[in-house]
Parts: C-alpha cells; sequence; structure tokens
C-alpha cells in the first residue's frame, strides 16, 4: 500500500507490478494484484487522485519545501486510502448484521468471546504417537 499512497506521474498495473518487483522484489502478475480487494480499491483511488493532480502546482521551490510537499501528498493519499477502506468495512459489517438478525441472532451470540488456544506442551519425544494412542486404547 505504501507504493501506491507514495505514487507519482501515470498510474497503471503494468507499472505497478515494476514499481513491486523493484522494490519488494517480489513479481506479480497484473492479474495476481488486481484480486486483492484492498489493492485493487487502493489502485483505484490513488489513480482517481494521481488524475486530478494539479501539474501547475509543482513550482520551483526550496528541497526543504519540496520534500514537506511530497510527504504532505504522500499523508493525504494514504488518508483517502483508509477512508475508502473504512467506507467498504462498514458496509461489510452492515451486511453481516443483516444477515445476523435475519438468522436470528443476538448480540448476546454475537459478542461471545473467541475460544482460547490451547498453547500446551506437547508430550516428550520420546512417546511415539501410537504408543500414546494404544495406551489410551486399552485402558478403557
Amino acid at each position: 500500500m505504501d507504493i501506491l499512497d507514495g505514487w507519482k506521474g501515470r498510474l497503471t498495473w503494468n507499472a505497478l507490478t515494476d514499481a513491486v518487483q523493484t522494490r519488494e522484489r517480489l513479481t506479480y502478475t497484473r492479474q495476481t494484484l488486481f484480486k486483492h480487494e484492498r489493492i485493487r480499491l487502493a489502485f483505484n483511488v490513488r489513480k482517481a487522485a494521481v488524475s486530478g493532480e494539479n501539474k501547475a502546482q509543482r513550482e520551483a521551490c526550496s528541497p526543504e519545501l519540496q520534500v514537506a510537499i511530497d510527504r504532505i501528498a504522500r499523508l493525504e493519499a494514504e488518508n483517502q486510502r483508509l477512508v475508502a477502506e473504512n467506507k467498504e468495512l462498514l458496509a461489510q459489517f452492515a451486511r453481516w448484521a443483516y444477515n445476523a438478525q435475519a438468522r436470528n441472532l443476538g448480540i448476546e451470540f454475537l459478542n461471545q468471546p473467541l475460544p482460547s488456544v490451547d498453547r500446551g506442551q506437547s508430550l516428550p519425544s520420546s512417546t511415539s504417537h501410537r504408543s500414546r494412542i494404544s495406551g489410551k486404547v486399552r485402558g478403557r
């Protein structure tokens, strides 16, 4: 997402795959990136922002000011992406709430805590799985 938040210039899927390969040293196809909903949403938000940017705003200024302008632009792009993601999550929540109500699942049921994970120590390696099972069967 950081790659898209700081994107400057023309944005295409091929340019994005090249940037991911260069920056992350990972090779993905356009189709693979497109399948990820968050990436697709971030791409569309950033593409709209990039196409609407006014190039006249890039006047000659000091390097320090340019760094600040770039940082502000990056933060604004990240903010736009997060707002879009938040809207998608709220829509998903509304769907889930409707479906839960349609199946008569009350708030008490939905707010139940998740089951705890058993992180106990496993048996010593000297005891084989087969002997543990056979010992339990014989003990009956």
